[in-house]
């Protein structure tokens, strides 16, 4: 019997426009296949809506990714740049997080599409790794002018696209059909042959079967037809299966793998891709060859299934090293560990005083987590606690089984499987992670096996990040007791101020800020920074603050303010430098007079909204040591109206980037920005000049600006 099938699930371009100008970007650029990914404002997750020329369940592990995550898919977005990436090598180089679980050898470019309202996400176009790995300029000119179409007509669109839970497959724009008696003369041919022969389209559904692959898959042709071979034989919906299949479709090069079609029979599997999809030849295996019994049918991969369980385990180590907080490893959790597993939910707790403490869920009802949080540890009463207690997984395939080993056990909850793996780190359980199905699922020797030391890595990095999240909540426990819970209030001036530590580390910085009420009529404006982003750093700007306070309150003047604070620093051999700013300003006389040691000159914005970097003659940094430093004056006028913008170089220091170019752009924002709010205004300096992966030192700004109300 010989069947053949053909056609797409392609919408006509009227109905599917975006589909039409994917479909047409991969066609123009000559790619292999292209994806179109969506921004989920909401959850910062980049979503694959669309993918053309390739299956879209080949790129399920891809379907969501996190804006955040290191990638050139969420660099293309975050930075509005082309990322190009010309081979594997250049890939593992750039991106070994995402190189780690992507071993394809395969070239591929990522456009942003930013439109006229919103960021709408990106154009990913790939390519065989053949190619030349320098990207011409008509190439460059056709991707991106391939990502302003999609552009263009996303803006267009009313309302803006729904992101789906599936992404959908766009059918490439195809050459010319050949002959129909050339088609059936190569079909007759196949069918001769006594080897099993599949033929699957570019979306990965079964066009062609001969009858020796209907008798080898043990599946009539009939229900062959129009299915994708995960669909129509389950035993072939397994991890490394699609890990060969994703290969061949990506690299064109031969693929082989074994698998067992249940109940004993090996199957070899070669698989040949090009341009108009892939062939596959099925021949059966001789007993004498067959690989070690697999107790299930799922772990039976010859060679493959520990090279993916690797791909997987490498992978989430990477990731997991990145993480920083208990809430960045709960994110990660829900989003890379459910999908690979089919999961609809999980839940992550430890245990404090004897009782389960969720600290995140993924797939549960609010009110149901609630039920369960702060519940017993008892072994006896619910799973969890016989992981805490035992250190040892459970699996319960269905809700029978459940009840059968814990009959106490709370039934809240609609999920129908579930998983406890305890967390252990240094030999001790610290909690507990629950995986959970909404059907009734058998949990396999292969997911066990991975299961098991995924638990180990999520409690090493668990245990680090709660490390830090205490570091963290002492640190800004000391930050708050350094710097002003609030500013005095200064009749006749308007004041407002930020300070943000560096966006790495346990969040604490040397950086400070202060303004002191004089007189009636006279303020001081201090801001400074103390060398390092430490505890150290942090106390010894406790001890500068308290300094120039007396010195300043005392009637000092700002250039002795400067030298008297140095000379207490060298008492303290400190060892460590002080960058100050001091401000003296006298309402009355509409003046203030500055003096700095090594610090960056402040900004001033005058009524007519020109603004420019005051001209400062400064000393040398304070607790430098070195004989008795002079810290010069500068006077200037600080009419009604006018803005003083005192700031850290954290504000202004880019790497890479010239220091003055960022100054002179702070300057012209300032100017700009004159219609805006001061506290409005400080929040807009900071993030103008804020690159987008956070800033390397921390920064300071403070914003004084008199009123007519001196």
């Amino acid at each position: 019997m010989l069947r053949e099938v053909s056609g797409s699930d392609r919408r006509p371009a009227a109905t599917d426009p975006l589909g039409e100008a994917l479909a047409a970007a991969v066609h123009r650029t000559g790619a292999r296949a292209g994806c179109l990914y969506l921004l989920d404002q909401a959850d910062s997750v980049l979503c694959l809506v669309a993918m053309c020329g390739a299956p879209v369940e080949t790129f399920r592990p891809w379907w969501r990714v996190r804006l955040a995550s290191p990638g050139p898919t969420p660099d293309a977005v975050r930075e509005d740049r082309l990322v190009w990436v010309s081979c594997q090598e250049e890939f593992t180089r750039r991106y070994p997080r995402a190189a780690a679980v992507t071993p394809y050898r395969l070239a591929f470019a990522v456009a942003p599409l930013r439109g006229v309202r919103h960021r709408w996400g990106a154009l990913l176009l790939m390519w065989p790794s053949s190619r030349p790995a320098r990207l011409a300029l008509r190439e460059r000119g056709r991707i991106t002018s391939g990502a302003r179409h999609i552009t263009r007509i996303l803006d267009e669109t009313a309302p803006a696209p729904v992101i789906p839970d599936r992404p959908r497959f766009v059918a490439p724009h195809h050459a010319d059909a050949r002959q129909a008696p050339a088609e059936l003369t190569a079909a007759h041919l196949v069918e001769r042959l006594p080897l099993g022969a599949l033929a699957l389209d570019l979306g990965g559904r079964i066009t062609f079967v001969n009858t020796a692959a209907a008798e080898l898959l043990g599946r009539p042709t009939e229900l062959l037809l129009g299915t994708q071979p995960w669909e129509s034989l389950p035993w072939l919906d397994t991890v490394a299966c699609m890990d060969a299949y994703r290969a061949a479709v990506t690299s064109r090069e031969p693929f082989a793998l074994t698998v067992l079609r249940p109940p004993a029979q090996w199957l070899d599997l070669r698989l040949h891709t090009d341009e108009s999809g892939t062939s596959i030849l099925v021949t059966p295996r001789r007993t004498a060859d067959r690989p070690s019994e697999p107790t299930d049918a799922r772990d039976a991969l010859a060679g493959a299934p520990g090279r993916n369980r690797i791909h997987l385990l490498v992978y989430l180590a990477a990731a997991l090293t990145e993480t920083v907080s208990v809430r960045d490893v709960v994110d990660l959790v829900a989003d890379q560990i459910l999908p690979p597993f089919d999961a609809h939910g999980m839940i992550m707790s430890t245990v404090e005083a004897n009782r389960i403490q969720i600290i995140g869920h993924q797939g549960y009802d609010p009110n149901v987590v609630e039920q369960f949080d702060g519940l017993p540890a008892d072994a006896d009463l619910t799973p969890a606690g016989r992981a805490l207690a035992t250190g040892l997984p459970s699996y319960f395939a269905d809700r029978a089984e459940l009840s059968r080993t814990h009959p106490e056990a709370p039934q809240i909850s609609d999920k129908q499987a579930w998983a406890f793996l305890p967390l252990i780190t240094s030999g001790r359980p610290i909690g507990c992670f629950v995986l959970a199905y909404d059907r009734p699922h058998r949990f396999t020797a292969s997911e066990r096996s991975i299961l098991t030391p995924l638990a180990a890595l999520i409690a090493q990095a668990l245990d680090r990040a709660r490390l830090y999240d205490a570091k963290h909540s002492l640190a800004h426990a000391l930050q708050r007791t350094l710097l002003p819970p609030a500013l005095p209030a200064v009749t006749g001036l308007d004041v407002a101020a930020r300070y943000l530590p560096a966006s790495h580390g346990i969040d604490i910085g040397g950086d400070f800020y202060d303004l002191i009420r004089l007189t009636d009529t006279t303020a001081a404006a201090i801001i400074g920074d103390v060398q390092g982003h430490d505890v150290t750093a942090a106390a010894l700007m406790g001890q500068v603050r308290t300094a120039v306070h007396s010195h300043a309150t005392a009637g000092a003047t700002p250039d002795q303010v400067l030298a008297r604070t140095d000379r207490d620093l060298n008492d303290l051999r400190a060892s460590r430098f002080v960058s100050c700013l001091y401000a003296h300003i006298d309402l009355a006389r509409h003046q203030v007079t500055l003096a700095s040691a090594g610090h960056p000159p402040p900004l001033v914005r005058h009524p007519d909204n020109q603004a420019h970097t005051v001209d400062l003659d400064p000393g040398p940094p304070l607790g430098i040591g070195v004989g008795t430093p002079s810290y010069p004056l500068t006077a200037l006028p600080l009419a009604d109206g006018a803005l003083l913008a005192l700031y850290t170089d954290g504000l202004v220091e880019i790497p890479g980037t010239d220091i003055g170019r960022t100054t002179d752009d702070l300057a012209q924002h300032l100017g700009k920005a004159s219609d805006l709010p001061l506290h409005d205004l400080v929040n807009s300096l900071v993030h103008r000049t804020r690159p987008a992966n956070g800033h390397t030192d921390d920064i300071a700004l403070l914003l004084l600006r008199p009123t007519s109300g001196a």
